[in-house]
């Protein structure tokens, strides 16, 4: 890619890195843009991010497909095992998003999401500024793909490396 060249990726195409669980697929990264990187995640029924907090990161979540659980707000009270629970200044608590629904989580902002059906969900992901989480969701699923149940420890570690303060546990069927 040149400076007077764009980039596209047509569908299916762009590097996956997946388990049998779990699929990211690297639409736009670091080499080709110095704004954001750009993935296409598939959330497997029963998956938990955790709450968590970035210090420098903005991202953007956009859901194609499937439900997801969602918050991006700071609440009254962070609660360390249970961010369904968690309520804003204003009163707000989790949402359902569906397809269309769009998530925008500054620095600073906790943010989860979590699968709570039977069914993959699909989503459009973006962070900035790249590579952190190209670095990271590479390194994530090769923990999560070791079999067993996540070694909570090995994730911790990634995410503080990674700009990720964790909040609640992730948590992964």
């Amino acid at each position: 890619m040149t400076a007077t060249e764009g980039l596209l990726v047509p569908p299916g195409h762009g590097r996956v890195v997946e388990t049998p669980a779990q699929q990211v697929t690297f639409k736009v990264t670091g080499t080709h843009a110095r704004a954001a990187s750009t993935f296409e995640v598939v959330v497997p029924p029963g998956f938990d991010v955790g709450a968590h907090v970035h210090a420098r990161s903005e991202e953007l979540f956009y859901v194609l497909e499937g439900e997801l659980d969602v918050l991006a707000f700071e609440p009254l009270v962070r609660t360390a095992d249970d961010w369904q629970q968690w309520r804003s200044r204003s009163g707000e608590g989790v949402v359902r998003a569906t397809p269309g629904t769009v998530i925008v989580v500054p620095p600073g902002c906790p943010h989860a999401f979590a699968n709570p059906t039977d069914e993959p969900a699909k989503m459009f992901f973006q962070s900035s500024p790249p590579p952190d989480h190209e670095r990271y969701f590479e390194e994530l699923l090769e923990i999560l793909d070791a079999g067993g149940p996540p070694d909570h420890e090995a994730i911790a570690a990634l995410r503080s490396r990674y700009d990720i303060q964790q909040l609640t546990p992730l948590r992964h069927r």
